[in-house]
């Protein structure tokens, strides 16, 4: 009877730990500041690829990448600050390199973290559902690829999944943000440029790299059909 007892015990302590960890779980906001769960995409391609559960710290030590779409379980925040790190190729070659960021991720972490205040104090929004709608409005629907017939080349348009999209409008923004960053007058900080981007792309501007991208890919899309 005494078993029984202390196991019922158990069980019920297991289940009131578990009913706190979903309670202190609902109430985390990214970086303990910015509510993320009543964020709406509307974008309905993007809405399983665009990880906007609530995080303290947005950092997941590849634990998901052994599973498969694993970059879809990443928060997006993450998958910003990744970015950061290496912006990508431009064309056929390795044109920009992250310079002080390879490696330090804590660098990265606070510059996501100003940006993002920097972002609100633009706009008086929610600076994470703004870069979800940059992430939507800069998200290119088509592409080109080559194809090779009889010993000719010509493109032909493609279209493009949901996660090579974030992929491209992610390294977009970075770049673009690189790019003003080291071509203004006065030199800029790096979060400054970032938000500016994304405030941008967010507002279909055509100053955003991450649009202008987007414009120019589809219309080369558009005229290869």
């Amino acid at each position: 009877m005494a078993e029984k007892e202390v196991k019922k015990q158990t069980k019920k302590e297991v289940k009131v730990k578990e009913n706190i960890f979903k309670s202190n779980s609902s109430n985390l906001k990214a970086f303990g500041v910015w509510d993320t769960k009543s964020i709406q995409i509307n974008d309905l391609g993007l809405k399983r690829y665009i990880n906007l559960n609530p995080i303290y710290v947005p950092t997941t030590l590849g634990r998901e990448v052994k599973k498969q779409f694993w970059k879809s379980k990443k928060p997006i925040l993450e998958r910003l600050m990744i970015r950061l790190f290496v912006t990508g190729h431009s064309g056929k070659k390795h044109k920009r390199s992250s310079g002080i960021f390879t490696g330090k991720k804590n660098i990265t972490y606070t510059t996501i973290f100003n940006t993002l205040k920097y972002v609100e104090e633009k706009t008086n929004k929610n600076p994470v559902e703004v870069l979800v709608r940059a992430i939507e409005a800069g998200a290119p629907r088509e592409g080109i690829t080559t194809i090779e017939y009889g010993g000719v080349r010509y493109p032909k348009s493609v279209d493009l999944s949901p996660q090579r999209r974030i992929d491209l409008v992610l390294r977009w923004l970075t770049q673009g943000a690189y790019q003003k960053m080291t071509g203004t007058k006065g030199r800029k900080r790096i979060h400054q440029t970032l938000g500016d981007q994304i405030i941008a792309t967010a507002e279909f501007d055509q100053n955003s790299l991450a649009f202008s991208k987007k414009f120019d890919l589809e219309r080369q899309a558009q005229s290869a059909r």
